[in-house]
């Protein structure tokens, strides 16, 4: 949906993006951009193509009609010479005469994928080799008053790779490089290269190994002295005042004395400071206060209040340059405490023990210039909109934009900030190492003034891959090499993620937690599905073919992956498609399905749960329910165990191409059945019914940090509506907790010859207002005796919106409602309706009230079994 609009508007999109980089307001520093002008071509060639900057090459040769859309059909099989060429990329930009007055002008190329020489008037300036660090440099020497030519030759990353393949010595393990689909055979190259990991496959995203200028190129002027770097400290919080100190980099071109100005919003409270610099680099303190602070909270406990920190260096009593940071005040600490059971392991918010609900985010796109910042917001404000407070940036594809973490702050969306290494062992050299440790430390520069940022995290699943501790632990990778490699790859791992990054962060980001894998028990421990300590990846459920039912067994401290995968809906598919392929076998269908068990996986828990269907859009629709019911089946596990579980963050938010995958929101932006049932199941309050042993209990959860009155409603009815046997009672919801609040043998409510014609209809109500519903059947859906009912649907429009008020004669299982040609947004979705209910859903999107009448589909699960 909204990936479609997106490239259409292109072109116009990168313009607009431009306005990122405009002139800061400062009186005599400046910076401005070079993101126009600009054109490319394949190396040795002489023809030269329009260029869009910020971009990647496989967006250059797709706009000028080079290569076809690569996410078409199997066209990426077609478009893998890309990656191994080497491409030129030049503009002629102009430095006017008041520029080039300044004793310092610097470029700063704040992103380069990934090895490049960058040429100034052929001068070579610099020579890249790290998508993920900012590479800066004084061009005054070589830079002209009037017209300068930058050239940037990028090598292509595969060459590259191989080299370094070669003079390592040893292969390294990178089980989702997908080699093979790149003509490598099995040389996996992905460790050597500072480089988005995914860019090379995984199992839900295709081989793109792209070049290009993927994040904008700054000219910075400055005079005496310029603010490198700002850190806001803070070292007491209360409700009367936060002390708090910033900390400035400030690189100087001689002696000077001056002040820093510090003040907040409006400048109320502004202090100044003395400072006294020395030609170089000085690190300066400035002390300063806020009073009556107000907290920044995480989504659903409170308001997410900013306070923008200005500065003003200032030398003769002239402002030379002004910073502004944006922050929030809060208190974040990662409790890991020994208790009777193991060792906890939750987010402690404002003093507050605070659940995380949330799920795993990666890329949401191969191409990263095609992500709008609307995108951003659609994706951030979606997991807000489901009750999210937590997103996990995994660590195998990028160390976000600054928009993300900004749309972060402002959603209360806290990040698990994985650093990039993922699924693979990497190089020790000391070259490899350096690399790394400026990568780390310029990021965690970047990004610690966010209030969004939770802790940072070495890797993904690395610890648990190698499985140091044991020979029986791990995937097997030890058994590869011999004693002395061995000690060579541990070795590189070892000095990586537990000396290097732990003393980054140390030295700059002091007040933040830091972890060396996910998952991990304990430093330097294995973890295991049972471990009563650290985080837990449960992948029993898929890739071990254990049933949904396991995920009440396996319930850890903190859940921080598990998944179920599901396609894109139908609508969503035709886009990638043609008629041929609609099959789940079809060639197109397994190419967009990068786990390879996947499709048949889908079609064999569908079997264990559900009737299979005869067509394929029904398949996908059922697919769907089937991973929204599994998954709902984890965190309704993981809530119900508060406060021994404190987390859970499904696998995976959304995609960066059109795939079957374990997704909650395809890559054109649409909530799939998960995310609907996501939405439900990170309520603030939530009831569950849950089933152990023939007793019936019933759980309430609240995250608010009040109690709350409200009547729990427990109905047993068959499929027509009629009330079998009911009880209701006042409760008074206890805070921040959950709380067993009723149980009762099932066999005291419902015969046995009974269950396959009833379900269990729980409701928590305040003031008559419905606050949490769960439904709960007794037999697995594909045995249950299911009604064919007759929906009715009622359309009314709104000011800029329509509300759809549906009802049913006979129980609606999963009704999807569904317009096929038109893009919008339905406010529930997949849900069951029962008899003398009147369930309203508003739809938001550019259709008449005439269209939607006629176009819009209602589907229930019955009409996929009776079709």
């Amino acid at each position: 949906m909204l990936k479609g609009i997106a490239r259409l508007i292109f072109y116009l999109f990168i313009i607009l993006s431009i306005l990122c980089c405009k002139n800061n307001p400062i009186k005599v520093n400046g910076k401005s951009c070079i993101n126009s002008g600009w054109e490319f071509r394949k190396a040795g060639t002489n023809k030269w193509y329009p260029a869009k900057v910020p971009g990647c090459i496989h967006s250059d040769l797709l706009t000028n009609n080079l290569i076809d859309e690569p996410f078409y059909r199997l066209n990426e099989k077609s478009q893998q010479w890309i990656d191994k060429e080497d491409w030129e990329y030049h503009s002629i930009f102009e430095i006017d005469n008041k520029t080039h007055t300044h004793n310092h002008i610097e470029l700063n190329f704040t992103g380069l994928d990934t090895y490049a020489d960058v040429y100034l008037n052929d001068s070579m300036i610099i020579t890249a080799d790290n998508m993920f660090r900012e590479w800066k440099t004084d061009v005054k020497p070589y830079i002209k008053n009037g017209k300068n030519e930058l050239r940037i030759y990028f090598h292509s990353p595969v060459k590259i790779g191989l080299e370094e393949l070669r003079k390592y010595g040893i292969s390294l393990p990178a089980v989702n490089d997908q080699s093979e689909n790149g003509g490598l055979a099995d040389k996996k190259i992905s460790p050597f290269t500072r480089k988005a990991p995914y860019h090379y496959g995984w199992d839900w995203g295709p081989r793109f190994v792209t070049s290009g200028i993927w994040k904008p190129i700054e000219i910075i002027t400055w005079d005496k002295a310029i603010i490198e770097n700002t850190h806001i400290k803070q070292n007491q919080l209360s409700g009367q005042e936060a002390i708090l100190t910033a900390v400035y980099e400030i690189k100087a071109d001689s002696n000077y004395t001056g002040k820093i100005n510090i003040g907040y919003n409006d400048n109320s409270g502004k202090t100044a400071k003395e400072v006294k610099l020395k030609e170089g680099i000085n690190v300066v303190s400035a002390d300063f206060t806020i009073k009556n602070p107000k907290l920044w909270w995480t989504n659903g406990l409170g308001e997410q209040h900013m306070y923008e920190i200005n500065s003003e260096l200032v030398i003769d009593n002239k402002i030379v340059d002004m910073k502004e940071e944006v922050i929030g005040l809060r208190t974040i600490r990662i409790v890991r405490e020994p208790d009777s059971i193991g060792t906890s392991f939750y987010v402690e918010l404002n003093g507050v023990p605070v659940f995380m609900k949330g799920a795993n985010y990666i890329p949401n796109d191969n191409f990263l210039d095609q992500v709008t910042d609307e995108e951003y917001e659609h994706i951030i404000k979606s997991a807000a909109d489901a009750n999210m407070n937590m997103i996990r940036v995994w660590g195998g594809g990028i160390y976000e934009k600054d928009i993300f973490y900004e749309i972060c702050d402002k959603y209360g969306i806290l990040v698990w900030q994985d650093f990039m290494f993922a699924c693979s062992m990497y190089p020790g050299n000391t070259e490899f190492l350096e690399n790394v440790e400026i990568e780390v430390i310029q990021n965690v520069k970047r990004l610690r003034n966010h209030p969004s940022i939770a802790l940072w995290c070495g890797n993904n699943e690395i610890d648990g891959a190698w499985g140091q501790n044991s020979e029986d632990w791990g995937w097997g990778w030890k058994k590869r090499y011999n004693k002395q490699q061995r000690e060579i790859v541990w070795k590189a791992y070892d000095t990586l993620f537990h000396n290097i990054m732990p003393a980054v962060i140390a030295k700059h980001d002091d007040s933040r937690f830091y972890w060396p894998s996910s998952p991990l028990a304990d430093f330097g421990k294995h973890a295991y599905y049972e471990s009563k300590e650290g985080d837990i990846h449960y992948w029993g459920v898929w890739h071990g073919k254990e049933p949904f039912e396991s995920f009440n067994k396996y319930v850890g401290r903190f859940m921080s992956e598990y998944g179920f995968q599901s396609f894109p809906d139908f609508k969503s598919v035709k886009q990638y498609t043609i008629e041929e392929d609609w099959d789940i076998e079809s060639e197109v269908m397994a190419a967009h399905q990068r786990s390879g068990i996947g499709n048949l996986r889908i079609k064999e828990y569908m079997s264990w749960y559900y009737k299979l269907p005869d067509d394929f859009q029904s398949f996908l629709y059922l697919g769907q329910v089937l991973q929204a019911e599994g998954i709902k089946a984890a965190i309704e596990a993981h809530r119900r165990d508060m406060p021994v579980c404190m987390g859970t963050l499904y696998w995976q938010l959304n995609d960066c191409w059109p795939v079957a995958s374990w997704s909650s929101i395809d890559y054109y932006g649409s909530w799939k059945a998960l995310h609907y049932f996501a939405k439900k199941a990170y309520n603030d309050i939530l009831v569950i019914a849950n089933i152990e042993k023939e007793k019936l209990k019933i759980f309430i959860v609240s995250d608010k940090l009040q109690p709350a009155d409200a009547k729990l409603i427990i109905n047993l009815k068959d499929f027509y509506g009629n009330s079998l046997w009911s009880i209701d009672k006042s409760v008074t919801v206890l805070p921040n907790t959950s709380q067993l609040y009723y149980e009762i043998n099932i066999d005291q409510i419902v015969k046995e010859k009974e269950k396959l014609k009833t379900l269990l209809q729980v409701t928590l109500a305040q003031n008559g207002n419905i606050i949490s519903e769960n439904i709960k059947f007794f037999s697995k859906i594909k045995d249950i005796k299911l009604p064919v009912p007759t929906i009715k649907s009622t359309i009314n429009e709104k000011d800029y919106s329509f509300e759809v008020d549906l009802t049913t004669d006979k129980l609606a299982k999963n009704i999807y409602l569904c317009i096929a040609e038109a893009d919008g947004f339905f406010s529930d979705n997949y849900f069951d309706l029962l008899p003398g209910e009147v369930k309203k859903v508003t739809y938001s999107g550019e259709i008449s009230l005439e269209d939607l009448e006629n176009n819009l589909k209602l589907i229930s699960l019955a009409d996929i079994y009776n079709n």
